[in-house]
């Protein structure tokens, strides 16, 4: 048996070794953050994670060891994660509104520690990434109760953003007033369009006047400065907070299985791995020709390659009455073999094809 002092030396000797390794692996840990800011990629990519700990696994050979092992790789990870946040705080993120808004609440999800910049509506937050003012925008896609939001779709199919990143923020609206409202006080809500559809049965119960705001946090900011307490906002509490309000009625949500799905947007295309399948899923916006079962035609070779189809949605193109556009979900990889030959094969039957995005649907943190 070897001396304790012989042991300690040889295990500190492991240490420093552990040290330079861990070092140089942050050192490229930085490097792959920087080029996820480029990008406006996520953070977190789970498939990288689990591939990454399947294979150091396979490098242990004492079976004792290796929930241990396990152990140790997840807690690397996870510093490679909090460093790589760190370094984004960097990054430009883009949303409409203020402070407190839905869309600000997405983006600090989706974007932690990053500079959080306001616009006053969707399409100046969209333009502002797409000219290099913000390096991401982050906008609402649809909600579960009132639909898809219908400019941002038009923005999509228009504009040259790529979707990189999707993430369900689920929405609990609330009565906001100033403190010591009552609520026989109240005679007019404002909120943003989608906020007060996501709360009309309440509003029509109590009979208040409605009024269109551009976000909720627009609508919180109104109410905190104004000395009417016959006039509320709808919002969340997080917004509350911010202005000073009283939340005086929560979750007054139309439906209780309320959410939002904010889509992260970028001037670069997200590319997956050609052999990665689960959780990819890729977005084409497209017109068809103007012919008998072209819509159809589409559809089949989707499925043909053996696609699943998630959402299909349509539009009415701005620019020719009576036509329509398509905004298609589907899960999949579009960097595999499978997914270029559909592009090939969706030209023969679309007018206009658009990729608008690629992304990893993670289970949301």
């Amino acid at each position: 048996m070897r001396d304790i002092k012989e042991l300690r030396e040889e295990i500190n000797k492991i240490d420093s070794d552990m040290a330079d390794l861990f070092s140089r692996r942050m050192d490229i840990a930085k490097e792959i953050a920087e080029y996820k800011f480029k990008h406006g990629l996520a953070i977190y990519d789970e498939t990288r994670e689990q591939e990454i700990i399947k294979n150091n696994l396979k490098l242990i050979e004492n079976e004792e060891l290796k929930p241990y092992c396990l152990n140790f790789f997840k807690s690397v990870l996870t510093e490679s994660k909090r460093y790589q946040e760190f370094l984004n705080s960097g990054l430009k993120v883009a949303y409409s509104g203020i402070p407190g808004a839905f869309s600000h609440i997405a983006a600090t999800r989706m974007h932690p520690n990053a500079t959080y910049i306001g616009y006053p509506d969707f399409e100046s937050a969209y333009r502002a990434c797409e000219s290099g003012e913000a390096d991401v925008c982050i906008l609402p896609i649809e909600n579960s109760f009132a639909g898809d939001v219908g400019l941002v779709m038009d923005l999509l199919f228009q504009g040259e953003l790529k979707i990189t990143q999707m993430y369900d923020l689920e929405v609990t609206q609330n009565l906001l007033v100033k403190k010591g409202t009552k609520l026989e006080d109240i005679k007019k809500v404002i909120s943003h369009p989608q906020a007060l559809s996501q709360a009309r049965d309440y509003i029509l119960k109590h009979n208040f006047e409605m009024e269109e705001r551009p976000n909720t946090s627009l609508a919180a900011k109104e109410v905190a400065e104004s000395n009417d307490k016959s006039l509320a906002a709808i919002g969340s509490e997080e917004v509350a907070e911010i202005f000073g309000l009283e939340v005086l009625a929560r979750n007054i949500n139309s439906k209780n299985n309320n959410a939002t799905r904010f889509a992260s947007l970028s001037r670069i295309e997200r590319v997956p791995n050609k052999e990665t399948k689960m959780g990819e899923h890729f977005i084409l916006v497209y017109t068809v020709k103007n012919q008998a079962g072209a819509l159809a035609q589409s559809l089949n070779i989707l499925g043909s390659h053996g696609f699943n189809m998630r959402t299909l949605r349509s539009r009415p193109m701005k620019d020719l009455m009576w036509n329509y556009f398509f905004f298609v979900e589907i899960e999949g990889n579009l960097n595999s073999r499978d997914g270029q030959d559909v592009l090939v094969e969706l030209k023969s039957v679309c007018d206009r094809l658009k990729v608008i995005g690629t992304y990893y649907d993670f289970k949301n943190k």
